[in-house]
């Protein structure tokens, strides 16, 4: 069967807009959280993960702005959310960083994976606007612009997609199942390569929601309120952005001269059956994803050297992956670490955002730590929690997903030699 390779990479996030400040902030666990304009007085939490460089407030896509290096048509734009812009972005890095042409991307061997919740500030703002103003007043953009799918309908439109293209809606574990099922399309043959996006809006009407479930961090200290792992973790904290991962055929990626990052050894899901919004408590639907996914791949636990963790910083999901943890490496110890720490919790963005910064650690030779741990929790004995980088690379990695409904995915990534 056919290998697949990591060959470009793209970032619109809390840590950077671009691969090199991203490195950067995994590098020095430097977090981009902020106490957000985005929220009002009345609500009950005060930080977000927050985006520089880009305004979207408003829904006039007319008032947007966004870096000058991007050139949008208006054609295109009229039909975005806030996360379409995001990945509309990522994507054109991705693109560059993986030296592919227009040709190559806009071919029938080429294939997009979306995921994404949609937007519910558009779906709102549309459906209140066709109650009090009758539908004749609401945009011939509106459905294509805010419902789940959006990124789909927009990014294969804008890019000329002509391969494989489809959403994946797991909630939290959506673009790690856009990841493994990409990885299907090439290892199967079917495509040569595929990109791979997540993204969300990351603003109120998408993140404040979360704080009804009591899943939030009431913290109003950026550089505290997002501490995965920690003895007094209080919630997550929620981020928007963009993130693109381009993976590709090992043997044609290295015949073109490509950079390759690492490569994508297989992947593994499984589901805990157990509650519709709660993580088993004894992690067993993960801890089944991760052996799955090292079956798959060919690998023994013995083998893995680092986990990038989906710890959200929640005291129920965090533990329920330790104890997943527990089953998988029974006597081995691999680090762990959840960036998420740095960045916020991406929603359905986070399994590629955080694949990605897994593959740069991979590719720079380091491995970034947990941050913001003052007092590990003593529920974590036993499992090899990284605090600070390490100055060196894994071989081989594994990273974690789970979603609303007990969804779980596991990625099995190696270094290139």
């Amino acid at each position: 069967m056919p290998r697949v390779a990591i060959t470009g990479l793209g970032f619109v996030t809390s840590i950077g807009n671009d691969r090199t400040a991203v490195t950067d902030s995994l590098r020095e666990l430097k977090h981009g959280i902020a106490l957000s304009t985005n929220l009002t007085d009345k609500d009950p939490i005060s930080v977000l993960g927050t985006l520089k460089g880009f305004d979207t407030t408003s829904m006039d896509v007319e008032d947007w702005t966004y870096p000058s290096d991007y050139k949008i048509r208006r054609e295109h734009l009229r039909s975005m959310s806030p996360h379409v812009l995001y990945a509309h972005c990522a994507l054109v890095q991705a693109i560059a960083d993986s030296g592919l042409d227009e040709h190559e991307v806009s071919s029938r061997e080429t294939g997009l994976f979306t995921a994404s919740a949609g937007s519910p500030r558009g779906v709102h703002f549309n459906i209140e606007r066709m109650n009090n103003l009758g539908v004749g007043r609401v945009s011939p953009m509106a459905v294509v612009s805010s419902v789940v799918g959006s990124l789909s309908f927009n990014l294969v439109a804008s890019f000329k997609i002509m391969g494989a293209s489809g959403g994946f809606a797991s909630a939290c574990a959506s673009s790690g199942h856009a990841l493994g099922y990409a990885f299907d399309e090439i290892a199967l043959g079917r495509q040569q390569r595929m990109f791979v996006v997540g993204a969300e809006d990351g603003n109120r009407e998408a993140i404040l929601p979360f704080a009804g479930m009591r899943a939030l961090s009431p913290s109003k200290d950026p550089a505290a309120a997002s501490r995965p792992f920690d003895k007094n973790r209080n919630g997550f904290v929620g981020t928007g952005g963009g993130a693109v991962m381009v993976l590709e055929n090992l043997d044609a990626a290295k015949a073109r001269g490509a950079k390759i990052y690492a490569e994508l050894l297989g992947w593994g899901q499984a589901s805990d059956g157990y509650n519709v919004a709660i993580s088993h408590p004894e992690g067993h639907g993960l801890a089944e994803a991760m052996t799955r996914a090292m079956n798959a791949s060919k690998v023994n636990p013995e083998q893995v050297e680092y986990i990038n963790a989906h710890a959200t910083s929640t005291q129920i999901g965090d533990l329920s992956e330790i104890q997943a943890l527990r089953k998988a490496f029974p006597e081995h110890r691999p680090f762990v670490s959840s960036t998420k720490a740095l960045t916020g919790h991406g929603l359905s963005l986070a399994s590629v955002m955080e694949a990605g910064f897994t593959a740069i650690g991979m590719h720079e030779n380091f491995t970034p730590g947990s941050a913001n741990i003052t007092t590990l929790d003593p529920k974590t004995e036993g499992v090899n929690i990284l605090t600070e980088t390490h100055t060196s690379a894994p071989k081989i990695a594994l990273k974690n997903s789970s979603g609303f409904g007990g969804a779980n995915v596991t990625l099995v990534m190696r270094a290139m030699d």
